[in-house]
This record gives C-alpha cells, sequence and structure tokens, in this order.
C-alpha cells in the first residue's frame, strides 16, 4: 500500500527563502497581516486533512468508483467520499482564499495552492470536487450580477453547493464555435437552457446539497462561431429569493463515463431539458466569463500532475531503497545482505531524480504564479497588477502543459522503479500513471496549450511579454553573473534566453508566410519554454541554498536541493537542444505526408 507525507519542508523554502511571500503580501493591504507563522500552521493543518482524511479513500475510491441510479438520475459517490467531503467544509477549507463579504477567510491564493497540491496528491478523483467549485466561484465573483453573487457565493465559498462548468457537447470540444445548447429568454428575465453536455466532471454527486452548474449556450438571434456563445448559472436545485432550495431544476445525469483514471469522480453526461438559468455577464460574451474559470482550471490541473508527480516519487524512492535486487556494478554496498538495494544502479537514481526535480521545479512554478494571482487581486499598484496578469497569462499554458507532460514522463518512471509490482494494482503506482493522463488532455488539450502560448500569449504580441519573463532572467543573471559558485545554474539559464529570442523571432517569421509552421513548431517550443522557467527557478532555488551552506548551515535539505539542481541541469534541462532543433524542422515533414497517411 501506498503513502503519503506532506512535502510541507520544501513549500515552506519555496515560500519564505526563495519568494520571500510573506514579504511580498506586506504590500497587499488584505493579506498584510499573513505572517510566516500563520501560513506554517494553515499549509500544516492542510497536510494532515490530506494524508489522513482524503489519500485512504484513494484506492478504495478507483476501485468502487461512482454509481448512476439511471430512474432518479442521481449518483452516489465511492464509499467515504461524502463523509471526507463533510469535514472538509467543516474544517473551512473550502473558504480559503474567498472573498470574505460572502464568508470566506480572505487567506492568499498561494496557501490554497498548497493546499491543493497535498489534496491531490491525496486523491485526484474526490478533490476534483471541491475543486471546480473554485472555478465557479471566481467566475461568479468575476462577472455575476449582484443578485446571482448574493444567492450563490456564499454557499460556494462554504462548500455547501458545489459547482461544474458545462462546455464539451457530443460533437465539440475545444471548437465551441460548434456549439448546438440553445436558451430561450422568458418573460420573467431567466431562461430556459436545452441540450446535452458531455464530460462534465463533478457533475453530478450526492456530497453536497445542490450543484451549481455554469452553462454554455446560444440564445436565439445569437451570431455564429465562438462569438455567440453565453454563459448561464443553472442550479440543480432552484433557489428561492430567500436562499432556501426549491424545485428541481431539469438538468440530468443520464450516463457516466467509464475511464480510464480518476474513477471516484462522476464524469457525467448532462441532459438540459428546459432547465431554468439565469445570464452570466453580457449576451454572447459568454467565452470571457467562462475563461475567468477555465484558466483557473489550467492552472489546477497542472497543480494535479504536481501532486501525483510528488507521491509517485515519495513512494518509488522508499521501495528503491527496500528492494533487495543485484549487485551494484561498482561492488556489494550492501555486504551484510544477498544483494544490493536498488537505490545503488545509476538509471533508477536517474528515475527517481527526474521525477524529484519535476516536482520541485513544478511546486516553485505553481507557488510562484499563485503569488502573481495574489498580486493580480490584492496589489495596490495598478502597473504590478498589471504586469502580474500579464505574466500568470503567459505562464498558464506552460504550467498547465508543462507540469502535465512531466507528470506523465515521472509517474512512468516511478512505476518502473517498481518493476512488475508498478503494474500490479495493490501498490498504487499505475492509479498514479492512470489518473496523470487525463491531465494531458482535460481543459484544453496540451497542444492546445502550445498554440496558445506561441500563438496568442508570444507571437499575439510581439514577444511583448516574454521580453517581461526574460528582464526577471536577465536581473538574476546580473546580480549572480561573476559568482562562480552560480555558474553551474546562471549560464544554462543565461544562454537560452538568448537563444530564446533568436528562436521565437525565427518561428514567428516563418509563421508569417505559412501558419503551419506555428502549429509545427509549438509543441516543442513550449516544452523550451517549460525548461527556461524551471531553469529560472532552479538557478534561484540553488542561490538560496549557496548562501545557506556558506553561512555554515548544515542541514542537508540545502545540499540535497543543490544536488536536484545539478541533476537537472545536467540530464533534464538539455533536451531544450533537440526541442529546438525539431522546432526548426518546419512543417513540410508533417504536412507533405499524404501518400503515409494515406
Amino acid at each position: 500500500m501506498p503513502t503519503y507525507t506532506p512535502p510541507l519542508r520544501d513549500m515552506q523554502f519555496v515560500m519564505h527563502e526563495v519568494l520571500k511571500v510573506s514579504d511580498e503580501f506586506k504590500a497587499m493591504p488584505p493579506h498584510a497581516e499573513v505572517d510566516v507563522d500563520t501560513i506554517n500552521a494553515v499549509i500544516e493543518e492542510a497536510g494532515k486533512f490530506a494524508a489522513e482524511v482524503a489519500f485512504p479513500l484513494n484506492i478504495s475510491g478507483d476501485t468502487e468508483g461512482c454509481v448512476l441510479n439511471k430512474t432518479t438520475h442521481e449518483v452516489k459517490t465511492p464509499t467515504g467520499f461524502k463523509d471526507a467531503y463533510a469535514k472538509y467544509v467543516e474544517g473551512g477549507w473550502a473558504a480559503l482564499s474567498c472573498d470574505p463579504t460572502y464568508g470566506g477567510q480572505g487567506l492568499p491564493f498561494v496557501l490554497n495552492q498548497c493546499l491543493y497540491e497535498m489534496l491531490n496528491s491525496a486523491n485526484q478523483a474526490w478533490t476534483m470536487y471541491p475543486g471546480l467549485s473554485h472555478g465557479a466561484y471566481e467566475a461568479l465573483h468575476a462577472h455575476g450580477t449582484d443578485a446571482q453573487k448574493a444567492l450563490y457565493l456564499p454557499k460556494l465559498t462554504s462548500g455547501e453547493w458545489t459547482g461544474t462548468m458545462c462546455l464539451t457537447e457530443p460533437h465539440c470540444g475545444t471548437d465551441l464555435g460548434l456549439m448546438r445548447t440553445k436558451a430561450e429568454p422568458q418573460a420573467d428575465g431567466t431562461y430556459k437552457i436545452t441540450g446535452n453536455k458531455i464530460f462534465i466532471s463533478a457533475g453530478e454527486h450526492d456530497m453536497a446539497a445542490n450543484i451549481v452548474h455554469l452553462v454554455l449556450a446560444r440564445l436565439p438571434d445569437a451570431p455564429k462561431g465562438s462569438k455567440g456563445i453565453s454563459l448561464f448559472v443553472v442550479p440543480k436545485f432552484n433557489v428561492n429569493a430567500d436562499g432556501s432550495l426549491g424545485e428541481r431544476n431539469p438538468i440530468f445525469c443520464t450516463g457516466l463515463e467509464h475511464k480510464m483514471g480518476i474513477h471516484g469522480n462522476a464524469t457525467a453526461q448532462i441532459a438540459l431539458d428546459g432547465a431554468i438559468g439565469t445570464m452570466v455577464g453580457q449576451p454572447n460574451k459568454g467565452l470571457a466569463a467562462m475563461f475567468v474559470m477555465m484558466n483557473a482550471a489550467r492552472l489546477g490541473v497542472g497543480n494535479q500532475s504536481l501532486g501525483l508527480t510528488e507521491v509517485a516519487y515519495q513512494n518509488a524512492l522508499a521501495y528503491a531503497k527496500d528492494r533487495i535486487q543485484s549487485r551494484s556494478l561498482s561492488g556489494p554496498k550492501a555486504k551484510d545482505k544477498d544483494a544490493d538495494p536498488i537505490i545503488v544502479h545509476p538509471d533508477v537514481r536517474k528515475m527517481l531524480l527526474t521525477a524529484k526535480a519535476y516536482a520541485e521545479g513544478g511546486r516553485a512554478l505553481q507557488i510562484f504564479c499563485t503569488l502573481l494571482l495574489d498580486k493580480v487581486h490584492s496589489h495596490p499598484d495598478e502597473k504590478v497588477r498589471k504586469d502580474s496578469e500579464e505574466l500568470v497569462a503567459l505562464l498558464t499554458p506552460i504550467v498547465k502543459a508543462f507540469i502535465t507532460d512531466n507528470g506523465h514522463i515521472s509517474t512512468n518512471a516511478c512505476m518502473q522503479v517498481f518493476g512488475g509490482h508498478g503494474f500490479i494494482k495493490e501498490w498504487g503506482m499505475e492509479q498514479y500513471v492512470r489518473d496523470n493522463r487525463i491531465n494531458m488532455i482535460y481543459e484544453g488539450t496540451n497542444t492546445i496549450q502550445s498554440l496558445d502560448l506561441l500563438g496568442r500569449k508570444v507571437l499575439g504580441n510581439n514577444g511583448a511579454t516574454l521580453k517581461k519573463l526574460g528582464k526577471l532572467i536577465g536581473q538574476l543573471v546580473e546580480e549572480e553573473g561573476v559568482n562562480e559558485r552560480m555558474a553551474e545554474f546562471i549560464n544554462p539559464v543565461a544562454m537560452l534566453g538568448d537563444q530564446m529570442t533568436k528562436f521565437t523571432t525565427e518561428i514567428g517569421f516563418k509563421g508569417m508566410q505559412n501558419p503551419d509552421e506555428v502549429g509545427a513548431a509549438a509543441v516543442d517550443y513550449l516544452r523550451v519554454a517549460g525548461h527556461l522557467v524551471f531553469g529560472y527557478l532552479f538557478a534561484r532555488m540553488a542561490q538560496v541554498a549557496l548562501r545557506e551552506i556558506a553561512a555554515g548551515n548544515t542541514d542537508p535539505f540545502y545540499g540535497a536541493k543543490l544536488q536536484t539542481a545539478r541533476f537537472y541541469f545536467a540530464k533534464l534541462f538539455p533536451e531544450t537542444a533537440t526541442l529546438m532543433r525539431t522546432a526548426r524542422a518546419g512543417s513540410k515533414v508533417l504536412m507533405d505526408t499524404d501518400l503515409a497517411l494515406a
């Protein structure tokens, strides 16, 4: 059976020693009082909840799955899920970073990030129920009417109700312009919504009294394509003016998907048969409102893979120390035993260190992004807010695609460490591989993220935001460029930063002549950009570790951090050279293939 220990020390290192979040919070009036002790106390308790309440339900939830009663359209979640959710609500975890106006605790997003990383390590399928509610909360908070906010936000904040996002239809996923769901205006200002949605995570369940669905649909006179989509809030139970639950709304689960992973989460087919909803935001401008939720969800999906990478690594490390098999190539290490533990073998270490480096790089990037989000929402200086927003927009597709791709590499590597046992359910490793696989697909496939990064976020503004990232990297290079001890960490990042400018310009120029060139280069490009960001953060982490060691700190944590950073720059970062070469190979070798693909 797998185990899980919340990585509190590494979280504290990133927050307090690298990013100095509490100093940053002092400039943000809502968070000025949030100090180191508060942060540590919250994440410690969050870790206990994740490890003691959510984690024990992971394998059993995967085995049992969800069950749909086709007569009542109700879904029973796996045993223990409902009770765990009640404890989550009781503990105030749902309200952690929500607006105090609606009963939230108003704590920084950074803390919510740490909570959710640990919950994802513990049980991704369970965590999706409260996780999606955050997105619904954010969308309504940003675009809802005063009446909608008053009606829905207190209950979403407390966790008494959960939320979903209903986008996908049987014939359209990413291309929402093809959507057919209809919304007919009623005399009382509401809308009757009719259509079918699929792949709705947490779309029906027994864990909360009501489910607040955010549904994309078309008005009768809507223009064609994505410019004719509106957003509606459609509750499972209609809500009376006093906030009490009214009659059942005709929005029903008609089937559950049988999936490769995340079995404990109800992935629902949803039929709307004249369900009553109210409009969120402006007519035909639904995508703008929904993107608030989608961007939150994309950062959340990166966090899912971060969580799985961490828990897979922990268990693979423990197994590699314990499993006795063959002798070290350089002579026996455990002379009192018949064979050596497999951790003595170079390739086993490579697999373990790959997962460890991708977990620590991913954690640093996630916390870095959520600190930027805190600045967007709470910093008094408009320029800081705007710059932070631009950087988050640039980093969101990297968080989603790079961290989930790395999660795939890492969970597979960790399963491999177990050998044949990794393929067996009771060890838990195969589930991490299966659960992670969806993270590369939903909330916009990783190819879509790559196109978003290169086409929209980089080339769309002629590299202006990329230059802001380059400026951050330049500051670090300037600060540490003459420090010989930092050379092994700084030089690769500085070199890639310089190459990135030329690389981007080249692809942009080719793309102006043939748009397929952007599509052909995008996936490789995102991965290069991911390594640039990870390299920058690993250099910052190495900077702190070196300072501490130089000051006489003997905590082995810092030596471990340097060893991980060295491994990352020696064994993982160099793939950027290959990626730039394959990106430059162009589109012809892909598109001139009609005979090969006949």
